[in-house]
């Protein structure tokens, strides 16, 4: 099956999933989403390898990771559990937290993580709805 534009799709229960990463998230058009820089740790599991991200629209990128679409360091060693995020009024301080964060060492960006999440869960259902 394929959609008007010739882009194969999905159907999952009563979810249409269109596969282009960049416009479908979930049947929802991802143009209607609200996009504001964010920061972003995603990682394999509670206490697992960890990955720093700056992105414009949160909810598009970690469906990316989840999704096989952003391939290198989150595909190869599987990590695409969202346990952190941070939104910020603009990109270029979003960018400026995301260096500062990566030159942590690990015990400070898991005190991070763990103040705000200590049972590790993915967030991306908070994210979503």
């Amino acid at each position: 099956m394929t959609s008007g534009n010739g882009c194969p799709i999905q159907a999952v229960g009563f979810v249409t999933f269109l596969r282009h990463p960049r416009r479908f998230v979930a049947g929802i058009h991802l143009s209607n989403m609200i996009k504001s820089p964010c920061v972003y740790i995603l990682a394999s599991k509670p206490h697992g390898t960890l990955y720093i991200g700056v992105t414009s629209h949160l909810i598009k990128r970690c469906w990316e990771h989840q999704n096989g679409f952003v391939k290198g360091f989150t595909d190869t060693y599987n990590v695409h559990r969202l346990v952190y995020y941070e939104i910020h009024p603009d990109m270029t301080l979003a960018i400026t937290r995301e260096k500062q964060l990566k030159r942590w060492n690990r015990a400070w960006k898991i005190q991070l993580i763990e103040k705000q999440n200590p049972e590790w869960r993915d967030l991306w259902e908070e994210v979503v709805l």
